[in-house]
């Protein structure tokens, strides 16, 4: 794994000993601050080039498309909110994805299944264990987003999120955020809202660059990432773990998320 991982800076191969337990205290401290952390030069330039030599003949000819004219929540009632609360505009996500089963042997799929990968995010989510998914489509996704193609404001599902930037866009692309905006007792739909409006003096920004990983609790955090421009694509992977094992998504699911089912 050290010719995909800059293992000399990030030691996940060496739990236990000092280096690693600095660095997942580190880790700790920037989720506790600010609700994620960046991990810059994670993986290797030259495993960056073969990941991409391996992904993009696969995006050109067999991504699934998926367009989504939505509101932050994915819903198209919320409980509480008239339909034409400020909370509830419409905004629009276009990317290109590509499921695990088509890639399996990609260089991004070694770190994915990459046992000591697990062992690492677990510890710096003070999470006894994380497991892969069973799920054949949704385990790993690469995503694409394109000239004026964007991935709008929304909470996740899950309670963190773990990506590996492996290719930055010409222009745009810049993740936007609004830290602990709601709890799961108060849905504070006017903060929201006011997120939306621009109206919020915390929203934050940040670029990553290639090969960054970043892991980010969303759940309780509108966040974004803005308008791709230019001729080079933002490619990115999206790593899907659990606390539990053999997670796997229903067939309505994957089918609205991939257009199909495994």
């Amino acid at each position: 794994m050290d010719h995909i991982l800059d293992l000399d800076r990030y030691p996940l191969d060496k739990p236990g000993t000092n280096a690693w337990n600095d660095l997942v205290q580190r880790c700790r401290e920037d989720m506790a601050r600010g609700g994620m952390f960046n991990l810059e030069g994670f993986m290797r330039p030259e495993a960056l080039e073969r990941a991409m030599a391996e992904i993009e003949p696969v995006m050109d000819t067999l991504s699934f498309v998926h367009k989504r004219h939505h509101n932050c929540y994915f819903r198209d009632h919320v409980d509480g909110l008239s339909p034409d609360h400020p909370a509830l505009q419409k905004v629009d996500t276009i990317n290109h994805t590509v499921c695990w089963d088509q890639i399996p042997m990609s260089v991004p799929a070694w770190v994915y299944e990459w046992p000591q990968f697990a062992v690492f995010l677990a510890a710096t989510l003070d999470k006894k264990n994380l497991f892969t998914m069973r799920d054949p489509l949704a385990r790993m996704n690469i995503m694409k987003y394109g000239d004026g193609e964007a991935l709008n404001w929304h909470f996740d599902r899950s309670e963190f999120t773990t990506t590996l930037l492996l290719q930055e866009p010409s222009g745009g692309g810049r993740s936007e955020y609004r830290s602990n905006l709601r709890t799961d007792d108060d849905p504070n739909y006017d903060g929201v809202a006011a997120a939306l409006e621009g109206r919020d003096p915390d929203l934050k920004s940040f670029d990553m660059t290639a090969g960054t990983l970043n892991v980010f609790r969303g759940k309780n955090t509108l966040h974004r990432v803005t308008k791709c421009t230019g001729p080079q694509a933002r490619y990115i992977a999206v790593f899907s773990y659990y606390e539990r094992p053999a997670v796997t998504f229903s067939k309505e699911e994957q089918m609205g998320f991939y257009g199909r089912a495994a």
